[in-house]
């Protein structure tokens, strides 16, 4: 019973850390009760990260985007000739713009204000690292880079529905 108690505690860590299992193999640990601490895990509030547009309309960004269709696929790669990840992508069409943004997908957690589904607009950017290319009755459509085709348009399906994480707006012109 106390080596359950223990991964049971130990599991909730893990959990409300953010950490994976699948990533680590926990090896079991014989503890007794009384040495047993609840834990509580303090999550900080990070404000939102801000991002200079300099007044460029969000669209003339998607629009620069949309020339990029059809450009393979890259891990790691920012170089249009060699192809682009996901975040490289969004690197490059900022780039363009002379816009500074974060490198890697992660970093853009904070990037901007979340805003629903419904209420996000052309230029928007969408978990997995996409821009919203458009928003019919919630219904969005969203540039970004895929494995298979590079980049290209795609609609929020049931491929991209469980993985979606959120949409952060960025742009004050639209």
């Amino acid at each position: 019973m106390k080596p359950v108690l223990f991964f049971l505690g130990a599991m909730s860590i893990l959990i409300f850390s953010g950490c994976s299992t699948s990533r680590k193999t926990l090896k079991p640990v014989e503890a007794r009760s009384d040495e047993i601490r609840s834990s509580v895990v303090i999550k900080k509030e990070v404000p939102p990260r801000v991002i200079n547009t300099k007044n460029i309309a969000a669209d003339a960004v998607v629009s620069f985007a949309e020339t990029l269709i059809g450009v393979k696929y890259k891990y790691g790669s920012v170089i249009k000739e060699n192809g682009f990840d996901c975040s490289g992508f969004i690197t490059y069409v900022f780039n363009h713009f002379k816009i500074p943004v974060p490198r890697i997908s992660s970093d853009f957690t904070n990037a901007g204000t979340e805003i629903s589904i419904k209420d996000s607009k052309r230029g928007d950017i969408i978990g997995h690292m996409g821009l919203v290319t458009e928003n019919k009755n919630g219904i969005l459509q969203f540039i970004h880079t895929s494995e298979s085709r590079g980049v290209m348009i795609s609609g929020m399906n049931s491929y991209f529905l469980p993985r979606f994480v959120k949409v952060n707006r960025i742009f004050s012109v639209f």
